[in-house]
This record gives structure tokens, C-alpha cells and sequence, in this order.
């Protein structure tokens, strides 16, 4: 049985649909704490056995001794919360349940981290190392919290998983995204406002040597993140499972936030139009103006397998997805 937590947020029901369609594999039970209303719907297209609440799950974990894996994808993930004691229960306390019992169990633990934990990426985007690095943000800085409390378990030898890996994801695009409003990506947002009112709006510069819309990012599938999640769970069940350890998830090329937009609107089939607008207030001093994935450690774990272009990835979801009646995948 795999437990994946997040089953039905963004990620989480794409790497249930990766085990499903890809992998074969059903005994899945999905955890989450739905709040929007349609955010069921990304369950619908998936197999598994069943669905808990999050405020569930440790109950049912102890009455249940088959599970192979948990995948950690549950968690308060919008950069905007300014609750702190929310987030440190959600994305600190109940992560470190998960590993406490993942340890205690002997059972491999997979769980997400953010590339907001590189902050202003003035100490770099290099996940071999994360010491020195300041999130901008109460998120940010909770999943920041919880990589450094995971390499203190291991360094002062306390009980571990026997596998466990934790990912910094950088700007996850995709299907199953629809539920996260505001925290959607800017392909989301563009194929919407686009299509109500035909021009799609981006920030200006603001910052000095930056112009208009070319803030960069590394923007990468979710098909993708789900494929890699899913390759170090198979090798988690191997002979020969990957290291231990924090790993990257991006394609390690930056394009702007112009080129996103600009890809999304000829996917539509249509000529493409920018307005640029100012940041709002509660973005300055606080926006990440350039990211883009150091993957050298991911392929030294041996994922092989190639990213979807932007081109790619944008005209698959627009196009697939999108701009059809049933847009989950």
C-alpha cells in the first residue's frame, strides 16, 4: 500500500496518476483535506483503494502494516500564509510525525520541500548544501525547517527511514492545478485571463536590469515531477536503493515569465498580448526575480529520463487539458 499524502492537490493526484497509468499500480490510499469545492474532481480519473482526511491518517496507520511507502506531498503550500503557527503544525509538526513513524515502521519516506526554502538565490539554487540559505517567506522558511531538522536526524544517527528523500520543487505547472486560485501557475492564469480578456497581465521590471516580464524561472511539468517521485519510490523497493538525501526538481533552464505567457496564447491558437502591470505590495521584498535547478545531483541519482520543453509542456496542457470539457487529468 502506498500512502500519498496530497492526493488531491496538484502533485500528488499527478504522481497517483503516474502509478496508475504508468507503473500499474492501484493499492494507493490518498490523503488530503479538501477545502475547495471542486478539488474532488481531481480524484475522479484516479484508482486506489480509498481516501482519508489528513486528521485521519495516523489513526489508520496504526491498523495497518502493508504499507511499502509514504509519499509526502500534503502541505499548507501558499507563499502568502501569514499564519505561522498554521504553518508550523502543517508543514513542520505533522511532516516530522510522518517521518517518526516512516522510522519507527522501516518504511520509505518521500516528502516535498519548495524552492522557496533558496530564497532571494543569492547563496545559489545548488541543493547539495542548504546552511546558508534565508527564505523569504513564513512557507518558505517552514519547509526550510523541516530539511534541516530531516539532515539532523541523520547526522546525529536517530532513527531514520530506511529510504527517504526530500524535493525542492521549483515552478510546478499543470493539470489538476485549478483548485489553487491565486497560488495557480502563470499558465493557468494566462489561458483564463486571456480567454476573458484577451490580453494576459505580467509585472514590469521593477528591479533593476530586469525588463518587463522577464523575470525568470525554472518552469517545470508536473508529468515531470511525477515521473521523478515515482523513480525514487521504484528504487526505493530495489536492491540498490538511490542515496539518501534533498534533491532538486526543475529542468535546469530558466525561461521568463513573458516566454510562458507568450507559449501559452499561441497554444490557444491564438496572436499572443502582454499588458504589464505593477508588483503588488505584498510581492516586494519578497519575490524570487530568477530560479533554475541545479540537477547534477538528480542525475547523479540516476534519473536519466528528459523534461518536456516549455514549448512542450505548455501545449500539452493547454491543449490536452485546457481547452477540453473534462480538463483533469
Amino acid at each position: 500500500m502506498i500512502v500519498i499524502t496530497g492526493g488531491a492537490g496538484m502533485i500528488g493526484s499527478m504522481i497517483a496518476w503516474h502509478l496508475n497509468t504508468q507503473l500499474n499500480q492501484e493499492n494507493l490510499v490518498l490523503v488530503d483535506s479538501i477545502k475547495h469545492e471542486a478539488q474532488w474532481q481531481n480524484l475522479v480519473h484516479r484508482k486506489y483503494v480509498t481516501y482519508l482526511d489528513k486528521e485521519q491518517l495516523f489513526d489508520w496507520l496504526d491498523n495497518n502494516y502493508d504499507v511499502t511507502a509514504v509519499i509526502h506531498m500534503g502541505a499548507i503550500s501558499a507563499t502568502t500564509e501569514r499564519n505561522f503557527n498554521k504553518l508550523v503544525e502543517a508543514n513542520i509538526h505533522y511532516s516530522q510525525h510522518l517521518w517518526t513513524w516512516c522510522a519507527n515502521n522501516e518504511v520509505p519516506f518521500l516528502y516535498a520541500s519548495s524552492a522557496a526554502t533558496y530564497g532571494d538565490g543569492s547563496h545559489g539554487y545548488n541543493d547539495t548544501s542548504i546552511e546558508k540559505l534565508r527564505p523569504l517567506n513564513g512557507y518558505g522558511y517552514s519547509k526550510h525547517f523541516f530539511d534541516q531538522w530531516a539532515l539532523k536526524q541523520v547526522a546525529e544517527e536517530k532513527p531514520c527511514p530506511p529510504s527517504w528523500a526530500g524535493f525542492k520543487f521549483f515552478n510546478v505547472y499543470g493539470p489538476n492545478e485549478y483548485h489553487k486560485e491565486r497560488m495557480a501557475s502563470v499558465a493557468f492564469h494566462t489561458f483564463n485571463q486571456f480567454s476573458e480578456q484577451n490580453t494576459m497581465k505580467l509585472f514590469k521590471g521593477t528591479k533593476e536590469g530586469i525588463e518587463d516580464g522577464m523575470q525568470m524561472r525554472d518552469f517545470v511539468y508536473v508529468k515531470d515531477a511525477a515521473a521523478i517521485l515515482c523513480h525514487f519510490y521504484s528504487t526505493a523497493l530495489s536492491d540498490k536503493p538511490t542515496a539518501n538525501g534533498i534533491y532538486n526538481i526543475g529542468t535546469g533552464i530558466a525561461r521568463s515569465f513573458k516566454d510562458l505567457a507568450t507559449n501559452v496564447m499561441t497554444s490557444m491558437g491564438r496572436d499572443p498580448d502582454i499588458t504589464y502591470i505593477d508588483m503588488p505590495e505584498d510581492l516586494q521584498g519578497k519575490y524570487q526575480y530568477f530560479t533554475e535547478a541545479n540537477i547534477r545531483k538528480l542525475r547523479a541519482a540516476g534519473y536519466s529520463d528528459g523534461f518536456y520543453s516549455l514549448e512542450d509542456g505548455v501545449k500539452d496542457y493547454v491543449q490536452n487539458y485546457l481547452m477540453q470539457e473534462d480538463q483533469y487529468c
